[in-house]
C-alpha cells in the first residue's frame, strides 16, 4: 500500500458497501450480520491494515456460498472483496 490515505480511502469504500448490505432488510439476517462484522473488523486497530483486510475477506468468503443470498448482494460483496484484495497486498 503506497500510503495510509490510500488505505483509508479504500477502507471507507469497502465499509460503505458492507454497511449497505448490512442495512438491506431484503438480505437474510446472517449475511447482514457478517457484513457488519467485516466492516467492524476493518476498524479494529488491534491488527495491522493488511491483517484487517485479510480477516474481512475471510469473513465475507464464508457467506458467499449461502444459497439465500440475493444476486445484488453477491455482486456487492464481490466488489468489497476486490477492493480488500488491494488493501491486503
Amino acid at each position: 500500500m503506497s500510503n495510509s490515505s490510500d488505505w483509508e480511502a479504500k477502507k471507507s469504500q469497502v465499509v460503505q458497501i458492507l454497511e449497505t448490505v448490512a442495512n438491506d432488510t431484503g438480505t437474510p439476517r446472517n449475511i447482514r450480520r457478517v457484513a457488519k462484522q467485516a466492516a467492524d473488523m476493518l476498524s479494529n486497530e488491534k491488527f495491522s491494515p493488511p491483517v484487517r483486510a485479510a480477516n474481512a475477506i475471510e469473513m465475507i468468503e464464508e457467506i458467499m456460498q449461502d444459497p439465500n443470498m440475493p444476486p445484488l448482494t453477491r455482486v456487492q460483496l464481490w466488489s468489497a472483496i476486490s477492493l480488500l484484495e488491494k488493501l491486503r497486498a
